[in-house]
């Protein structure tokens, strides 16, 4: 595989997959633009990976306190923050681990698929974000994230399943219509992802483990490796931005991307 098509791959699912803009919506406009192939579920699991490894080391406090508390959780002795904090990571994973699977075996997910689906969602659960990001409060902290809390915006997450939606962005959105401040909301959101990605890097790598070689093996490590630099860049970026400026720009970016796939879509 060309390394310029690998860089591009990489660079557009790391920046894109923690901003709430629809990485694929971005992957999906790229051979649109570009003519290039599709880049085949070898290197979709490496920038799973590469991503994944982005946002364990940014939030490595947090990762290592729900490590800790992770013990706990099974032998129901969740008595401290760190099992509690476990606890609500496996009690938002929970819906779209089994809404997923559902989607995986029905083979609905391959349906959802299009380019006019990704084009839809990216433009209308952009305004969704806009709507929840304007009228949510900001009297919640992620100290106080509940069981409940949890629950539902993994409910929010689940919707992510459908191509186009963000993940980052549909989790973002669940915590605002809850008030969680903008940076609690994104801190949730980014804590929700390990699980997440983690799940689907399991579902591809099954389905890719028998196509494995040298070459691809050498393609995989060059593109997790430029994902999780774009990916750490991207966390920065947002995580700092938050703290002065509202989702409002990706929304606008998301409406502009959204109508361009749709033009695409039906020109």
């Amino acid at each position: 595989m060309p390394i310029l098509h690998i860089a591009l791959v990489a660079l557009i699912q790391g920046i894109t997959e923690f901003l709430p803009i629809s990485s694929s919506g971005h992957l999906i406009l790229l051979p649109n633009l570009t003519g290039l192939p599709d880049q085949g579920q070898a290197i979709d699991v490496a920038v799973h990976v590469g991503t994944l490894g982005a946002v364990v080391v940014y939030f490595r406090q947090d990762v290592q306190r729900a490590l800790k508390g992770l013990p706990k959780v099974a032998p129901r002795q969740v008595d401290d923050q760190h099992a509690w904090l476990a606890l609500c990571l496996i009690i938002a994973t929970i819906p779209v681990v089994l809404i997923g699977l559902v989607m995986q075996l029905s083979g609905i997910e391959q349906s959802l698929r299009s380019l006019e689906v990704v084009g839809w969602t990216t433009l209308i659960f952009g305004l969704v974000l806009w709507w929840a990001d304007r009228t949510g409060t900001h009297d919640r902290e992620f100290e106080g994230w509940s069981l409940k809390h949890a629950w539902y915006v993994g409910l929010w997450q689940a919707i992510a399943l459908i191509p186009g939606t963000s993940r980052s962005g549909i989790t973002i959105t669940g915590a605002r219509f809850l008030g969680y401040k903008r940076h609690d909301a994104a801190r949730i959101a980014m804590l929700m992802s390990i699980p997440a990605i983690a799940a689907s890097g399991i579902f591809l790598m099954i389905e890719v483990a028998s196509q494995a070689n040298a070459a691809a093996a050498r393609d995989g490590a060059l593109a997790a490796a430029m994902a999780f630099l774009a990916a750490i860049g991207a966390l920065h970026f947002m995580m700092r931005l938050l703290r002065t400026v509202s989702f409002t720009p990706y929304v606008i970016y998301r409406v502009i991307l959204g109508l361009a796939l749709l033009a695409i879509a039906y020109g």
